[in-house]
């Protein structure tokens, strides 16, 4: 999805493209990356690393970015392509379908981290940068946002699993409900807990 508000991104000032991703860790559900053109002209008061901030607080700014920034982009890569190509190659794929999803064209991306995808513009892995670069931390709050709210959709659908508290990571909680129920279909069959729990499931299957 994609979107642009507000004053263009053109101008005698670089544009940068700040992207970050949401999601690597968890053992269910997509890995999901954003990117940002700020406008200059609209200023937004209070952005900082996503994971600072309350759900509250990132659902206004998420709002806000959204209807100030001049150009924003955010894709989704799920459980099936991470298991077929690796949670990074993944991320790297999400990062990159994001940055072709604007619809300004940057001078320079800027990625949180320490390595970038292949793009078509400049581009540069900022450690830290969802905390210390503006259009990097707007991106990780629309990143996280989505990739939350569909895991409370896929609360809706799978809710023996509790995604909605804690949107795929492999809690304490979450994990004993993998051995219970099983890997739904948006696991990550690649990840260790996961394959242990189908291995357990096999193991159940066998003794019966």
């Amino acid at each position: 999805m994609n979107g642009r508000t507000g004053a263009g991104a053109g101008g005698e000032g670089t544009v940068v493209a700040g992207v970050d991703e949401a999601g690597r860790g968890p053992l269910a559900g997509p890995v999901v990356a954003a990117a940002v053109i700020l406008d200059p002209a609209l200023r937004i008061e209070g952005l900082a690393d996503s994971k600072r901030l309350s759900a509250g607080r990132r659902a206004e700014l998420n709002l806000e970015i959204r209807e100030r920034a001049s150009s924003f982009a955010i894709a989704r890569v799920g459980a099936d392509v991470i298991d077929a190509v690796n949670i990074l190659q993944a991320t790297m794929q999400a990062m990159r379908e994001a940055v072709g999803g604007l619809d300004a064209s940057p001078d320079e991306v800027l990625v949180d981290g320490n390595r970038c995808p292949v793009l078509p513009y400049p581009a540069r892995a900022v450690v830290r940068g969802d905390a210390s670069v503006a259009a990097i931390s707007a991106a990780s709050i629309l990143a996280k946002v989505a990739r939350d709210r569909e895991m409370i959709e896929m609360d809706r659908r799978y809710p023996e699993y509790g995604f909605a508290r804690h949107k795929g990571y492999g809690t304490r909680a979450h994990r004993e409900a993998l051995l219970r129920f099983g890997p739904s279909p948006i696991h990550r069959a690649s990840f260790a807990p996961v394959r242990a729990a189908l291995h357990h499931g096999v193991q159940e299957r066998d003794r019966s």
